[in-house]
């Protein structure tokens, strides 16, 4: 499956993204990873028949799934300045926090957000 990130950019602290990833067929488990300069990639969030999130996003990050699109979205509010980074979402049969279990990724996005 092909995967296709969009809606990345710049915003100030305390402002909104929201993230797109399209695949080009069904997937079982969609993922959203970051990765900032220097840093590791890690796990952000997952959809399969649950939703999973790392505790710094908690409360104000949100994936869902328009299933008749094949598309999911991964809302961000009260955006902070670490959560800089390119945006990632992955697939894989289900969710994980590893990297290694995701078998296709999309070219990524980068989002930025300012002080």
């Amino acid at each position: 499956v092909q995967l296709v990130e969009s809606g990345g950019g710049l915003v100030q602290a305390g402002g909104s993204l929201r993230l797109s990833c399209a695949a080009s067929g069904f997937t079982h488990a969609i993922g959203w990873f970051r990765q900032a300069p220097g840093k590791e990639r890690e796990g952000v969030s997952c959809i399969d028949v649950s939703t999973y999130y790392i505790d710094s996003v908690k409360g104000r990050f949100t994936i869902s799934k328009d299933n008749d699109k094949n598309v999911v979205y991964l809302q961000m509010d009260s955006l902070k300045p670490e959560d800089t980074g390119v945006y990632y979402c992955a697939s894989a049969r289900h969710c994980s926090g590893s990297v290694a279990g995701y078998d296709s990724w999309g070219q990524g996005t980068q989002v930025t957000v300012s002080p």
